[in-house]
């Protein structure tokens, strides 16, 4: 008698506790359930969606602290209830209670990664079934209770007291409400973005277009504002691999390259700023595109400005919308992201709410800034490709460099074939974002990103920079064998390959053996492939970058027999090495050997090899009588990312010396022998 009295007590007792969780608990709970469906159904971004998702974050803390109580109390005082169908609908229902709350806390700690995507539908499918499963421990409840405690209505529900359906129900009517009412407020005190540019009196010093020179056009036709183009120290808060990787990046480094920034004042001295959009559209689109390159403003080539920090900020490129046309020069549209709430906030408590929201309900923000014309290669040619015209060189149209198109010809791009669509194409952002392991949140299934160090040919500026794993990516990306050069062998028509007869069909091949004889002239054929280079090479600034092949010939004892490519004791290459690059001249037929193309009408020479194609050079020299056999040929490529007298001009007191790669070796070990005279 005593122990069901004990019994009777404790029932009473967790009783008594569940009633006072039940109507605070059942208020947030189905506060956390209008708002994840609110937010699942109506998806599209707005204010009240975010609302409605901070709503939904925190009811679901809330909930999460309430329930859990509420099941420990439920399940002790039930447990002894001998309703089969009704404990395994409330184990059921507990089971996925736990499932969903652990997928909701993952979604709000972690966010919405895309290799673990699962998570969500997870959290969204167990959500749906406890609600399903819930409604069906409630009417088991009900059909299975006894007649005694039908007749008494109040008896049914144990744990609700009279007022509470009426108090849960008032209460997020009032929630609703209050969220509509703040979702509008901060719609309304929103300010709109500033389309005025930063210099006051801006100068269309090109026509009417705000931008020209340079091609760029705004989706809403006008300027953009400083934050919409810039802040990329934003993005580390999620990204932290992928900005890491830009940090390092010539992109990042656009703006403040010691050479551009040479170059960009001096542009600016020449013709004034405003005709630096031209070139700030490419590697400043910050101060292009808030309207800073006018007399007053300040080009990206200026030390501290947001532009020279940013460079190619991520927004300079995830903001482009479409393309204008497919000649470059910055020929691009822009188009800011979608904001989401306190984007604009300086409050780190703010800001902080502003990254969460972008974590758990990233849809918009995927939408802003993983468009599918990003995967395009077509959408390298905004920048990398270039012409100069009339505006600026007072002379007319000149192509400059083209390495879309030259991609196009190429057998990478598939474009030749009658099955153009080949899933084998290889495109700009294969070779230039490998794909790399990442635990960023944009990781594939794989957890692999594109990357973010665009690994190109530039290997000045990681040493100014000190960053040896940058330039450790660049050597490896430039050796990676796309480019092979090798030695054809001197084969001798004269030369006697046996003593013996031998029947014709022995023979596999018709190569006759080579050597010299000393005093000889002799000719050598040096092979150099562009093999893997999905353009021509070398591109880019061809005019200011240096390729060129080293041709040493040594005897036995190392004693130079020939040269030609070799470095002086000033760092200079031979002049009549040969080389592959372009001579720019101006109208009066003068080299433009600074880079400064405004003054470029034309090319007196230019040597590239096309991808996919090869170029035979031959080196001439003769054998002296005091060479000792064998001769060791070796024929090498050599890359160094400026000349060296552009770089003394335009690094100045930044000036280095600029590491050499050889991209491609071979080498040829050659006997030499005495002619024996004829008597």
């Amino acid at each position: 008698m005593l122990h069901e009295t004990t019994l009777m007590n404790n029932s009473q007792s967790l009783l008594t506790k569940e009633r006072k969780t039940v109507p605070i608990g059942a208020t947030f709970t189905l506060a956390c359930t209008f708002s994840g469906v609110g937010s699942f159904l109506f998806s599209e971004h707005s204010f009240w969606m975010q609302w409605t998702v901070l709503l939904h974050l925190i009811t679901g803390i809330v909930t999460t602290l309430l329930l859990l109580p509420y099941f420990g109390f439920h399940f002790r005082r039930t447990i002894g209830v001998r309703r089969m169908t009704l404990l395994l609908s409330g184990l059921l229902s507990g089971g996925l209670f736990f499932i969903f709350i652990a997928s909701g806390w993952q979604l709000l700690l972690h966010g919405q990664q895309e290799n673990q995507r699962w998570v969500y539908h997870v959290h969204v499918l167990s959500s749906l079934i406890f609600v399903g499963v819930v409604i069906l421990h409630l009417f088991l409840h009900v059909k299975r209770l006894p007649k005694r405690r039908k007749q008494r209505d109040e008896q049914r529900f144990p744990s609700i007291q009279k007022g509470d359906l009426r108090l849960v129900i008032v209460s997020n009517v009032v929630i609703q409400l209050v969220v509509l009412i703040i979702a509008f407020i901060s719609q309304q005190t929103l300010t709109p973005p500033n389309q005025k540019p930063v210099v006051a009196e801006y100068q269309y010093s090109y026509g009417t277009h705000r931008f020209r020179p340079s091609q760029t056009e705004t989706s809403n036709g006008a300027f953009m504002e400083t934050a919409q183009v810039a802040n990329s120290h934003r993005c580390m808060s999620c990204h932290e691999d992928v900005t890491n990787q830009w940090m390092s990046s010539v992109h990042k480094q656009a703006a403040s390259d010691p050479s551009y920034v040479t170059n960009v004042i001096l542009l600016a001295e020449k013709k004034g700023i405003s005709a630096t959009r031209y070139c700030e559209g490419c590697h400043a689109p910050i101060a292009l595109l808030t309207g800073e390159l006018s007399p007053g403003g300040k080009h990206g080539g200026i030390a501290g400005t947001v532009a020279n920090i940013e460079g190619i900020s991520c927004m300079s490129c995830h903001g482009i919308d479409s393309l204008v046309h497919l000649k470059g020069v910055a020929s691009y549209q822009f188009r800011p992201a979608q904001g989401y709430l306190f984007t604009k906030s300086n409050n780190p408590v703010l800001r902080r709410v502003h990254d969460l929201l972008i974590r758990v309900k990233p849809d918009q923000h995927k939408k802003d800034l993983g468009k599918p014309l990003f995967k395009d290669p077509k959408f390298c040619s905004s920048c990398h490709t270039q012409f100069m015209d009339k505006d600026m060189n007072d002379w007319g149209w000149v192509a400059i460099q083209d390495d879309y198109g030259a991609w196009l010809e190429s057998p990478f791009s598939r474009q030749h074939e009658e099955g153009f669509a080949n899933s084998q194409t290889s495109r700009c952002q294969d070779c230039h974002m490998p794909l790399t392991h990442s635990d960023d949140p944009s990781a594939d299934h794989n957890g692999l990103i594109r990357s973010h160090n665009f690994p190109g040919a530039n290997t000045f500026i990681p040493v100014i920079n000190s960053d040896k794993k940058q330039l450790d990516v660049t050597r490896t990306f430039l050796q990676a064998n796309k480019m092979r050069i090798s030695i054809d062998k001197p084969s001798r028509k004269d030369a006697v390959q046996t003593l013996l007869v031998l029947d014709e069909k022995l023979r596999s091949f018709d190569e006759g053996p080579f050597y010299y004889y000393l005093g000889e002239q002799s000719e050598i054929h040096v092979v150099v492939t562009n093999n893997g280079v999905g353009h021509d090479f070398p591109g880019g600034s061809i005019d200011i970058n240096q390729v060129w092949i080293e041709f040493l010939v040594l005897d036995a004892e190392g004693r130079k027999v020939y040269s030609s490519g070799e470095i002086d004791d000033n760092n200079f290459v031979d002049e009549q090495a040969y080389f592959y690059r372009s001579l720019p001249v101006d109208r009066n037929g003068k080299l433009v050997w600074r880079h400064d193309l405004f003054n470029m009408v034309g090319e007196s020479f230019k040597r590239v090899i096309k991808s996919g194609e090869s170029d035979i050079v031959d080196f001439q020299f003769s054998i002296p009588a005091w060479v000792k056999s064998p001769l060791t040929v070796t024929a090498t490529l050599k890359y160094r990312k400026l000349n060296e007298r552009y770089a003394r001009w335009a690094l100045k007191d930044k000036y280095i010396k600029i590491p050499i790669i050889d991209m491609a070796w071979d080498s040829l070990s050659i006997p030499v022998k005495v002619r024996k005279e004829v008597e």
